[in-house]
């Protein structure tokens, strides 16, 4: 090997050396005042994967286990019956027990063929979200709004017809407006809201 061969490698292994020190060493750490910000859609974002795999693992893991099992049912007037609440129902009371922190963060389902009447939608946003995400389910719809003063931030994430528990409680409830769901098919929304500011 001449020595100008021996020169070049000795060049490349220490460009070698040098990019992998530079990729392997850890980047120095932002001191813990500094300020680190998100935008709003990956906050929602989170958020709705943590109601989405919450409902999903109360669903499958705890109804639908313990009714197979004959251990309990859930049913739609569970405090009276001392019976588990359905999904929708956990989903509404977590929801309501997040409202009462004071942290402005809310979360809710609604539907265009809701059992019940209050989970309708409650404004424009939600309306438009509804019926965007009939054609577009695997992206949420967003927006912002005002009430009063403060503005907020919402985002509307299609409720897909998941388990057979929640297709043949929806298809067989005597006040559903629609009875035909089938799996994958979207039932609904879950509309999470989130204050930012005035």
């Amino acid at each position: 090997m001449t020595s100008s061969n021996k020169s070049m490698w000795g060049t490349i292994l220490l460009s070698f050396a040098i990019a992998g020190a530079t990729l392997i060493s850890p980047a120095p750490a932002l001191p813990e005042s500094s300020p680190i910000s998100l935008p709003i859609e990956t906050v929602a974002n989170y958020l709705h994967a943590i109601i989405e795999a919450d409902r999903d693992v109360y669903t499958r893991h705890v109804v639908e286990r313990l009714q197979m099992k004959g251990v309990v049912v859930a049913s739609e007037n569970w405090e009276q019956k001392n019976t588990l609440p359905l999904p929708a129902q956990f989903l509404m009371e977590s929801g309501r027990y997040i409202a009462k922190k004071g942290l402005g963060v809310q979360y809710r389902l609604i539907s265009l063929w809701p059992i019940n009447k209050r989970n309708t939608a409650t404004n424009e946003l939600e309306k438009t979200g509804l019926g965007t995400i009939l054609t577009q389910p695997t992206r949420p719809y967003t927006g912002f709004m005002k009430v009063g003063e403060t503005r907020y931030f919402q985002a509307v994430y299609a409720d897909l017809a998941t388990t057979q528990a929640c297709i043949g409680c929806h298809n067989a409830h005597p006040d559903s407006p629609k009875r035909d769901f089938k799996v994958n098919d979207v039932m609904g929304a879950i509309v999470i809201t989130i204050p930012v500011g005035q």
